[in-house]
Parts: C-alpha cells; structure tokens; sequence
C-alpha cells in the first residue's frame, strides 16, 4: 500500500507520468509504474479496477471519490520527513544477522562417501 495523500504539484505530475503510460509500449509502461511506485509512493492497484487501464482520468475520478487527498506542500514534507525517520528507526533497531556459514560440498561429498565406504564394511 503506497500513499494515499499527495500535494497538487505530485498529482500533476502523477498525471503527466499516467498519460505517458498509456500511450507507451510494454517496456516503456512498466518503467513508468515503477518511477510512481518508488518516485512517489504511487501504486495504481490501489486505487483502480482489476483489468482496468488506469489513466489521468482514474486519477480525477480518485481524487473526486475521496480515495486520494490533496494537501499542502509543507504538509506533504512533513509526512516524507516522518516517513524517513521512521524507516531509519526500524533500519536501526533491525536485529543484525550473522554471517552464516558456507559449507564446501565438495569436502562435504567426499566426507559422505567416506563414511559411506566405512560402514558398507
């Protein structure tokens, strides 16, 4: 789930990047989708039809539905900045793994057949 809140300069440009979609091939659509989701936290599957293009137009309908806010810009860097700390918390508090241990299978194949030949006596 992406964000639901965005200011109006981020939606213009969410419609500019929509039309493009729409009117690009396969390769050019999916890099668009992909500059939405990381860019702007966009995700289309949240707010359109299953089977459904989702356009500029989507985009109004959304906004008139109450599925997508428009809010200020200082607003909107407010969450982005409560959004980054947040991610930096968790990242810190993150239990740190250990390097697991790699296991040679060549020594471990030989060390099988070893002791296979050994109790085959």
């Amino acid at each position: 789930m992406g964000r639901t809140k965005y200011s109006f300069n981020e939606i213009e440009q969410i419609a500019r990047l929509l039309k493009k979609k729409n009117a690009g091939n396969r390769f050019q659509q999916k890099e668009i989708r992909h500059k939405l989701r990381v860019d702007f936290e966009f995700n289309i599957s949240d707010f359109n039809e299953p089977g459904k293009a989702f356009g500029d137009q989507e985009l109004i309908a959304a906004i008139e539905r109450g599925a997508i806010q428009i809010l200020d810009d200082a607003t909107i860097a407010d969450m982005k900045a409560k959004r980054a700390r947040d991610k930096a918390r968790d990242e810190a508090n993150k239990p740190q793994t250990e390097e697991t241990e790699t296991t040679d299978w060549q020594a471990a194949l030989k060390e099988w057949n070893d002791w296979e030949a050994g109790n085959k006596k």
